[in-house]
């Protein structure tokens, strides 16, 4: 067999593969009927959990759905690029900046309580805002994590006032298994490499 018949058999069989497989995929697409609000956690110790759930709210703003936002840890006098790329978006963000930075930097757990219930006021009340299409509380999992919050607390109201047509998306690492059950879609960042582990700082435009 020449080489160009070698080549027509393959593509010959790869494209009746593809076929085959295109006509299963429309047959199980099919049965995908069900649209509702998800509640959506990225948690483990990889990089990249914030970053996924910036590209769910910027999808949004592309659909010029407005969205809301709460971050947990992040300090307001923090510049970091997503605050100044949101920001240029008033109609359609709502932006609130709650965090007093890390928890070993305050070295005041009062005051991480404090800031931490104020995060979740703000983040009830986007979540029952008809307005918000979707709602992302960002770092909330280390929140519930050093029991700033009641998990309890937290559990019940995504589960009786969380409307069932609005996505919140919740990120951080060591989500609580109650929440991972409660989720209807978990996603775990696993690191495999990290350059902070070669003495690399934060860089902007990567971490913030």
């Amino acid at each position: 067999m020449t080489d160009q018949a070698g080549d027509d058999a393959r593509n010959a069989k790869h494209n009746d593969k593809m076929r085959k497989l295109k006509a299963a995929r429309d047959r199980m697409m099919e049965t995908k009927t069900v649209e509702k609000g998800l509640l959506i956690v990225h948690t483990g110790n990889g990089k990249g959990k914030t970053s996924a759930a910036l590209g769910m709210v910027f999808r949004h703003i592309g659909h010029d759905m407005p969205v809301g936002i709460v971050q947990f840890t992040k300090s307001a006098k923090w510049d970091t690029g997503e605050a100044r790329l949101l920001n240029q978006f008033p109609d359609l963000v709502t932006l609130h900046i709650m965090g007093e930075g890390f928890t070993w930097e305050t070295q005041d757990r009062a005051r991480d309580i404090a800031a931490a219930r104020a995060g979740w006021e703000q983040a009830k009340a986007l979540i029952r805002d008809d307005r918000h299409q979707l709602v992302l509380l960002d770092e909330l999992n280390i929140v519930l994590r050093y029991d700033y919050l009641p998990l309890d607390e937290v559990l019940a109201f995504l589960r009786e006032e969380k409307p069932a047509d609005k996505h919140v998306v919740i990120t951080g690492r060591n989500a609580h298994d109650s929440l991972i059950e409660m989720a209807d879609l978990v996603t775990d960042m696993t690191m495999v490499k990290h350059p902070f582990r070669q003495g690399v700082k934060a860089q902007k435009g990567i971490e913030f």
